[in-house]
């Protein structure tokens, strides 16, 4: 019955007909699993022998690194949470590493290719719209399922998610799998995740009004955290540009890192706090389902709104990738800043589930797209000197974007 119903998805909604063509995917691989392990592998006498760990070693290939990485992290802050003095310690590690990330922004963004992506201005307003009108008036219409569904904490982090700035690695990075417009997506995602650092906490004050610390002195700490690495960075990328092209491994590292190190920090707070002990299973799964809904609302707003708007196959990829993503790299931060007086743990688990759903997604969307766009005709050399470095980069470690 499931795959009778597949083709009248498809023709309703491309991105839910790769999700569930996903899943059958796997359920088909599962059952071969399967059937393989009963039969066994044969001896040279022609008995079969049971296959023992076959079937676990497959499924964990087909398992995200960075998904297991986050799990672990997770594990490790409910075991080993930082108490006491520690936790000032990972505090300021968990600052350290994301000023870093975004000096590594700074430095790897070529000036000549923002300005090449800066030229489509529409392509640009239409993601900004998408990442700070779309999402938010989606978070407020999903205050119908407080607090039946969602209890307060967890809506909070729900609309906190919707108000977030997107991702520029994975932007990037699933633009060039799907032969986008390169220099475009690497302006878009930059813009936006700049931008968030003043227009996220605006929009915290006005949605959620008493419940977040916004102030002067908080928008100006957001910006000396993120601002001041990036400005910094491009300020030093005369002299550490070229190094950081030709060790793009280690780059990556401190991307996936900072992220591992900040969930750390906030989940630790959240076990010292006993917040946990208010979260069941049914309402983690409830959050999952939500989450589900906003990304598959999101992707099909924008992709069949920019080919209203006209737009070409590799614009339409940019807004599609740019315009859904939502950065934890940089919301756990802010979210320690304007919710001092809360936990954050709760607030932030949305936002976490939602970075691996847009993962999993994108990527199954970005071959979709791989097998079906036509190649791009570069608009101009610019554009041919920066693609092919930022496709090889993100073709070669495509499970890991952060």
């Amino acid at each position: 019955m499931l795959r009778a119903d597949v083709p009248s998805v498809a023709v309703a909604c491309p991105h839910v007909s790769a999700l569930v063509g996903a899943m059958i995917a796997h359920r088909g691989q599962s059952v071969f699993c399967r059937q393989k392990a009963r039969v066994g592998r044969v001896t040279t006498t022609g008995a079969p022998r049971p296959v023992t760990g076959w079937r676990w070693r497959a499924a964990l290939g087909r398992v995200d690194r960075f998904l297991l990485a986050i799990l672990g992290t997770v594990a490790l802050a409910s075991v080993l949470p930082a108490r006491g003095e520690a936790s000032h310690v990972v505090g300021d590690l968990a600052d350290a590493v994301v000023a870093l990330l975004f000096f590594l922004y700074g430095a790897r963004l070529a000036p000549r290719a923002a300005w090449e992506g800066l030229r489509s201005w529409r392509l640009h307003l239409t993601v900004f719209l998408a990442t700070f009108a779309l999402f938010p008036v989606i978070g407020l219409a999903a205050r119908v399922l407080e607090p039946t569904v969602l209890p307060p904490g967890l809506y909070f982090g729900v609309l906190f998610l919707c108000l977030l700035p997107s991702t520029v690695q994975s932007s990037i990075a699933f633009t060039a799998i799907g032969r986008g417009n390169v220099p475009a997506a690497i302006c878009a995602a930059t813009v936006s995740n700049l931008a968030g650092v003043v227009v996220t906490p605006l929009l915290a004050a006005l949605l959620l009004g008493s419940r977040v610390d916004v102030s002067a002195g908080s928008v100006l700490r957001i910006a000396a955290q993120l601002l001041a690495p990036f400005a910094l960075g491009q300020l030093a990328r005369p002299w550490i540009g070229a190094t950081l092209e030709r060790h793009r491994a280690a780059t990556g590292l401190v991307d996936r890192g900072s992220v591992l190190i900040v969930v750390y920090s906030a989940f630790s707070a959240g076990v010292v706090a006993g917040v946990w002990g208010q979260v069941t299973v049914g309402r983690v799964l409830c959050v999952i389902g939500v989450d589900a809904v906003i990304l598959a609302v999101v992707l099909t707003a924008t992709t069949y709104g920019s080919r209203r708007l006209g737009f070409p196959i590799e614009d339409r990829i940019v807004v599609t990738f740019c315009g859904s993503k939502k950065s934890i790299a940089t919301g756990i931060p802010m979210a320690t800043v304007l919710f001092a007086h809360r936990d954050v743990s709760l607030i932030v688990l949305p936002a976490m589930l939602y970075h691996q759903l847009q993962l999993m997604v994108c990527a199954a969307l970005a071959r979709r797209y791989d097998r079906r766009a036509p190649e791009p005709e570069p608009a101009s050399a610019t554009a041919l000197e920066v693609e092919p470095r930022v496709e090889s980069a993100s073709r070669a470690e495509p499970a890991w974007p952060a």
